[in-house]
Parts: C-alpha cells; sequence; structure tokens
C-alpha cells in the first residue's frame, strides 16, 4: 500500500483493481474509476465488458479517456504524501531495543516502518519512499518489519524462498523445485499460506469452541457450588429450627422436673415449720405453767397454797405428738415419669416438626396447575380460569374424544411431567368426597376403572366426610388427626415417589414409595357426585405459600 495509507483520502484514490493510487485515471460509463492500464488488461483477459465494481456488462467495449479533474487530484495527492513523508521524517524516532532498524540508514538507525520481501530490505519513512513512488519498485510486496530477512532466503541457492514443498512439507526456491525436489508437490507460498491460515481460523474456532464449553462447565460448577450451599444453608437452618425446638422442649421439662422436686420440698419445710412453731407455743405455755406450779410451791402459808393449788391442776391444752412425723416426700422415680412423659412429647414434635420441614422442602417444587376441559366428564363444572371444578346436574353435550373421562366424574390438568419434581396444592374444605392423586397418560377413560397403582393411578380419597383411604390395591385406611382443609400432592419422577399432605396441619398424610414411571404423570382430580348438594362444594387448584 502508499504512504498514503496514513492520510484520511486514501481510499478516494485507489484503483480497486490494483488496489494502487490511480495511476491515468479513467471513468467506465457507470461512473467508476480506475487505472487506464487495469481495466485495459482486465477488458482484455475476459470475454465481456463488464464493471469490476458493480458488475454492469457492456454491449461494446467503452471508449476510456483520461478522467483530468481526478488525474489533477492524484497528483496533488501524491504531492502532499511526499511533503508529509519528507516533513515527517525529521520527526522519526530511532530504532529502539527489540525494534527493528532501517538496513539503509547510516549513522544513527531509524525505525523501520516496512520490510521489503523482494529486496530483503527494512526501510524507514523516508528510505520506503522510492517504492511509493517508482513504477518498478511499487510492485514490491511489502509488509510489516521483519528482522533477519536472511532467513527467507534459501541458504543453498541464495534465492528468495517463493515455493512450498507439500511432499517434505518445507519452504523451497526457485532451483529447489527443478534440482532437489523436481518429482516433488510444489505450490505458491500464497497458497499454502492461504490454506494454512484456513486451518488457523478452523483450530482458533475449536479452540474458542472449547474454551466457551469449559467457561459454561466452570458456570456450571460454580452454579452447582451456589445450590449446593443453597441447599447447605437452608438444611443447616431447618436442623438448627428442628434441635431448638427439641432443646426447648427438654428444658421445659427439666424445669418442670426441678419445680416439681422443689415444690414437695417447700411442701415438707412448710409442715414442718408449722409442727415446730405449734411445739414451741406449747413448750412457751408449759414453761409458763411450770413457773406458777414452782412458785405455789414454795409457799409456806397453808391458806393460800390451797385456795391455789386447785387452779393449777389443770395442765394447759396440748396435743399428743407420739404419732406426729414429718416424712420426707417420695421422689422415687420422678425422673424416670418425667423422662418417660418426655420421650412421648418429643416424638411427638419430631414428627411434627420434620413433618413441617418435609412439607417446606417439597413445597419449593410448586408447578402451576391448570384442569384439561378436554378430558372432563361431561357432567363436570370447570371454572373459566381452570382453576376450580365441581360436579353440576346437567351432563353437557361434549364430543368424546379419546382423551375425555366418560364414566366417571374425572378430570386431569393439562400440565404433564416425565421427570423431576413437583408439587401443587387443592383445597378440599367443605366436601363430604373427593379424589386427589396422579395417574399416567395412558389409562383406561371410558369403562370401568380401578384406582390403583397397577392401572396408572396413585390417589387417595375422602367418602361420606370422614372414611379416608389410601388406595394402593388393596386399599388403606388412614387415620388422621383432623380432616385436611387442602391437600398436596408431591411427586418425584426419578425416585418414584407420591406423597399427599395436610397443608394446614403442616402433617404428612400418605406415601407410595418404590413406584416405576415410564409414561407422562398428569394430576387427577374427581370432585364425586353433588349428593343433594351435600357435596357441591368446588375442588380448587391453590396458589402455594410456603409455610412459615
Amino acid at each position: 500500500m502508499s504512504a498514503a495509507s496514513c492520510l484520511r483520502s486514501e481510499d478516494q484514490f485507489l484503483c480497486s483493481i490494483c488496489l494502487d493510487v490511480f495511476t491515468d485515471p479513467v471513468t467506465t460509463p457507470c461512473g467508476h474509476n480506475f487505472c487506464k492500464n487495469c481495466i485495459t488488461e482486465h477488458w482484455n483477459s475476459n470475454d465481456q465488458y463488464l464493471c469490476p465494481m458493480c458488475k454492469e456488462v457492456f454491449n461494446t467495449r467503452p471508449e476510456l479517456h483520461v478522467n483530468t479533474l481526478l488525474s489533477e487530484m492524484v497528483s496533488q495527492f501524491r504531492q502532499e504524501a511526499q511533503q508529509k513523508a519528507s516533513s515527517s521524517s525529521s520527526e522519526q524516532q530511532a530504532a529502539k531495543p527489540g525494534e527493528v532498524p532501517c538496513d539503509v540508514c547510516t549513522g544513527t538507525k531509524l525505525k523501520a516502518l516496512k520490510s521489503c520481501l523482494v529486496c530483503l530490505t527494512s526501510y524507514c519513512e523516508t528510505h520506503l519512499e522510492p517504492h511509493l513512488t517508482a513504477s518498478g519498485l511499487k510492485r514490491h510486496q511489502l509488509m510489516d518489519p521483519v528482522e533477519n530477512l536472511e532467513d527467507r532466503m534459501c541458504m543453498k541457492h541464495d534465492k528468495p524462498l517463493e515455493l512450498f514443498c507439500k511432499t517434505d512439507q518445507t519452504c523451497v526456491c526457485m532451483l529447489c523445485s527443478v534440482l532437489d525436489h523436481k518429482t516433488h508437490e510444489f505450490v505458491p507460498l500464497k497458497e499454502e499460506y492461504e490454506g494454512k491460515k484456513a486451518e488457523l481460523g478452523k483450530t482458533e474456532a475449536e479452540i474458542q469452541q472449547m474454551i466457551q464449553k469449559r467457561r459454561l462447565k466452570i458456570q456450571e460448577i460454580k452454579q452447582s457450588v451456589d445450590l449446593s450451599k443453597e441447599d447447605a444453608d437452608r438444611e443447616k437452618a431447618e436442623g438448627v429450627q428442628v434441635f431448638t425446638a427439641l432443646k426447648e422442649s427438654v428444658e421445659r421439662s427439666l424445669n418442670e422436673l426441678i419445680e416439681t422436686i422443689e415444690e414437695k420440698q417447700r411442701a415438707t419445710e412448710k409442715q414442718a415449720e408449722d409442727f415446730i412453731k405449734e411445739l414451741e407455743q406449747e413448750i412457751s405455755d408449759l414453761m409458763k405453767t411450770s413457773s406458777e406450779v414452782k412458785q405455789l410451791s414454795r409457799s409456806e402459808d397453808h391458806l393460800h397454797l390451797l385456795q391455789n393449788v386447785s387452779s393449777l391442776k389443770a395442765a394447759p391444752p396440748t396435743k399428743d405428738w407420739t404419732e406426729v412425723s414429718v416424712r420426707p416426700p417420695s421422689y422415687e422415680g420422678t425422673v424416670v415419669r418425667t423422662v418417660t412423659q418426655l420421650e412421648e412429647t418429643l416424638s411427638k414434635e419430631m414428627k411434627k416438626l420434620l413433618a413441617e420441614v418435609e412439607l417446606k422442602r417439597v413445597q419449593r417444587y410448586a408447578v402451576d396447575v391448570t384442569l384439561d376441559p378436554n378430558t372432563a366428564n361431561p357432567w363436570l363444572i370447570l371454572s373459566d380460569d381452570g382453576k376450580q371444578v365441581n360436579h353440576g346436574d346437567v351432563k353437557k353435550n361434549l364430543p368424546d374424544n379419546p382423551e375425555r373421562f366418560t364414566r366417571y366424574v374425572n378430570v386431569l390438568g393439562k400440565q404433564s411431567f416425565s421427570s423431576g419434581r413437583f408439587y401443587f396444592e387443592v383445597q378440599v374444605k367443605g366436601k363430604t368426597d373427593w379424589d386427589l392423586g396422579v395417574a399416567r397418560e395412558l389409562i383406561n377413560r371410558k369403562g370401568e376403572l380401578t384406582l390403583r397403582p397397577l392401572d396408572g393411578y396413585w390417589t387417595i380419597w375422602l367418602r361420606n366426610g370422614n372414611e379416608y383411604k389410601a388406595l394402593a390395591g388393596p386399599s388403606v385406611r388412614l387415620s388422621l388427626q383432623s380432616q385436611p382443609q387442602k391437600v398436596g400432592v408431591f411427586v418425584d419422577y426419578e425416585e418414584g415417589l407420591v406423597s399427599f399432605y395436610d397443608v394446614d396441619a403442616a402433617a404428612h398424610i400418605y406415601s407410595f414409595p418404590g413406584c416405576s414411571f415410564t409414561e407422562k404423570l398428569y394430576p387427577y382430580f374427581n370432585p364425586f357426585l353433588n349428593k343433594g348438594g351435600k357435596n357441591s362444594a368446588p375442588l380448587i387448584i391453590c396458589p402455594v405459600n410456603q409455610t412459615e
């Protein structure tokens, strides 16, 4: 490229064929400019007269004339470029260590601007000028300055290395190709360069892809660590909550035990104090009487003694203390009874706390479930938002599509699950009968069906307001502490687990463990019959609010 490469207007004066500053610029009928020789040679070597820029084809060879205005502008541009190169030469810096010096400079070596692969010489900006202006030198191949240009010469023949021997995978000169490598396959250096460059580009792309994969893997690992930390922190918090509650229960029992023992001791001390006080009072009374007796017995007055002795015959009233005693209270078995009671309390509290923790854990997998009207039995009424269902009094005229239940008043959720964990909650308040659970995709929907895992149903039900069963085939009667108002359903597909919870009581109801799922699973609902209005309340799919 010319010295004008440093000027902003360079692109305006470059021929698009030779990529150099115009020489005798001419203009084609389509308005594009080229060197006269460049466009002439281009048309001489092609069958069509077309513009290299816009590809417009001319039926006859256009007559070309030098564009005088552009020619004058190019001439002025060359002069400005030469002046700039001349004026900047005084500002050039001497080559620093590690920089390529000019091979032509004498005395202080200036920093090389380009190296010529034909001359095998590096030039500073001043000495590069001939390569930018002389017609014979303008065709030389220039590149960014490099040291040791002699390495680009064949050491055997002292000729430029211009070819690449594909047989020996080495760079050779023209003499090598006809002497030492005459039977080998050769290509120009540029061709091999382009091929290797393409290979390097491909390799670089592959490396970048490998880097990206590893960065993604790092991100994945970091996310796993973050998730692990979150789980660990959550588990620690839950552990602290459980053990704090148990510790408080133990401390309460210990305080109650100590209070019981101390209360017995206080009662014993109070009884002893009362006895002592009473005895001391009697002693005081007796000592007073004794004093009076002694005083009277010393009297020598016959009449006085006889007159007063009768009043001393009656001793003051006293208690018979023979059978009276303070018996220490028995503490035998107090600790054992307290510990036994504590064990029962802790067992109940642990079950409750663990159920709360378990419910919190499964609630994290809450999903948004809506009812699928295409599966609903014609007797069912679904809300517009797909969140409520109850039995109606009129059978609707609906198409008997394959997925619709026709015999039993069942309906499935729209959402299906074939992996992972999911959880949803259903309000059953006010109902006397209902079925809830999950069902596999390929269940019987038209005829007789049995709610059991063998037939693709994992469900529990309520009948007659107080009869709860898990339909495990055979069914299992459930004894619940309270009637659930809201039921939670949790599924771990890979683990093969279906569990049910009383949400308000934070209590576990029943689990189907060890299931083997191979099909999609759908939430399953049956609001049952109205029973004359006794069971008219709907089943309602509720948003999940995690328990505190």
